[in-house]
């Protein structure tokens, strides 16, 4: 009896994730002499005075072969970084909104192809800025064209009047999803959907289209659905009292002195404090630690599935990844590149809520055809290369970073391998 009983007692105790492993790099290929050069890269920038600290996670096959920590909490706090650090991770959120999309996707909860309309019916009277003025959209923004900016929409980050409105609007303040799609419904669009890319707040729409085809808050799908699952255990758009003290404070360049300095929480739309943003903005407003960050790629990595958890199929993944800006003509076979847009360079396509590299050559980058990614305003950023089957994350905490971080990583990176996956 005592035997069945302990039994069953094991059998009901919640069940532990395991933690990525470590390995030697050289059995996952890679030089740990090489790897080291990411410590005298963080060291070389906070010796200049750049940021304060920094975080990097590189994986090679499922395993941890170099982890970069150092620096301290902040300009303003001395204590010494730790490893379950909380960094606003701003538009790292978009993959993670996009999975959450595509998990429904998979569900038959809609088509990509299908109008925004159907489940944003508030979107229905839309307007485009044209040289001849406002007229109306010509076809309604797909799910699809959300998931890759493709949809019109603005942002906040140009002078255009659309991305004038959305600061006028103040639509970061919503109280909640409903509002601000309300919000962003009156402002006119910059472009006709499927007209070219364009950074914008679609990511922030899609979460509510993941809300109402759902039926449950979008935060609590993501926690439910993805973030337990995925045991991203300090992943969230609002930080419980007993985490606030690891959130590393946000810093933005002086711009007359170069150095960081402080940026005080609520002074702009950017400016999170460990409240977080006033609803879940599926674009922009998550908190997570570099462990929990990549512990979601690892997902991505490894084909959507992570310690028994399947969270999305390799098939859907793979599609996920793939370029949906270029578009093949109707009855020709030819693949046109759509026009790109605001903030957006050269030989990378877009798609499901990820960047892809087309041409490591046009970047002028040591890099692989095929990674995909994204990055955050505070300088975070994360990839995911399938030819060599790495995963990097790395953390910062600066807006505007004027450094070329994210290149410096993937050299590094890249030239510590010393087998290819090929």
């Amino acid at each position: 009896m005592r035997l069945i009983a302990l039994t069953l007692l094991i059998i009901s105790l919640p069940l532990q994730a395991a933690e990525l492993r470590d390995a030697r790099p050289a059995a996952q290929g890679m030089s740990a002499d090489r790897l080291e050069r990411i410590d005298a890269l963080a060291q070389r920038h906070l010796s200049a005075g750049h940021f304060p600290n920094m975080h990097v996670m590189v994986n090679r096959g499922g395993r941890i072969v170099h982890e970069t920590r150092t620096g301290t909490m902040g300009i303003d706090d001395a204590r010494p970084l730790p490893e379950d650090a909380i960094w606003r991770i701003y538009s790292m959120t978009k993959p993670i909104t996009a999975v959450a999309a595509l998990m429904l996707y998979e569900e038959g909860a809609f088509q990509l192809t299908d109008p925004i309309t159907r489940l944003l019916p508030e979107m229905a009277e839309l307007q485009v800025h044209t040289d001849q003025g406002l007229v109306p959209v010509a076809k309604a923004p797909t799910i699809q064209q959300l998931m890759t900016h493709t949809a019109g929409f603005g942002y906040i980050f140009t002078p255009h009047p659309s991305d004038e409105a959305i600061r006028q609007a103040d639509v970061f303040a919503s109280k909640d999803l409903d509002t601000f799609v309300r919000a962003i419904a009156a402002i006119p669009l910059i472009d006709q959907p499927g007209e070219r890319w364009s950074y914008s707040v679609a990511s922030s729409l899609l979460g509510a289209i993941v809300e109402r085809a759902a039926g449950v808050p979008f935060d609590t799908f993501l926690r439910t659905r993805l973030f337990e699952p995925l045991d991203m255990r300090d992943t969230a758009f609002k930080l419980a009292a007993s985490k606030r003290d690891r959130l590393v404070t946000s810093q933005t360049q002086d711009p007359k002195t170069g150095k960081p300095v402080v940026v005080e929480p609520g002074s702009s739309a950017l400016a999170l404090g460990p409240e977080g943003a006033s609803f879940p903005a599926g674009g922009v407003g998550l908190f997570s630690t570099t462990r929990d960050y990549m512990r979601f790629a690892e997902m991505l990595r490894a084909g959507g599935t992570l310690d028994g958890a399947r969270i999305l199929s390799p098939k859907t993944i793979e599609y996920m990844a793939s370029n949906h800006l270029v578009v093949p003509a109707a009855g020709t076979g030819e693949a046109p590149q759509l026009r790109l847009g605001n903030l957006y360079p050269e030989g990378f396509g877009f798609g499901l809520g990820v960047s892809v590299l087309e041409s490591p050559q046009a970047i002028g980058t040591l890099a692989s055809a095929g990674e995909f990614g994204w990055g955050g305003a505070a300088g975070t950023v994360f990839w995911v290369d399938p030819a060599e089957d790495i995963v990097v994350v790395g953390m910062i905490q600066l807006l505007s970073s004027p450094w070329p971080l994210r290149d410096e990583l993937r050299v590094l990176t890249n030239g510590a391998i010393t087998r290819t996956a090929q």
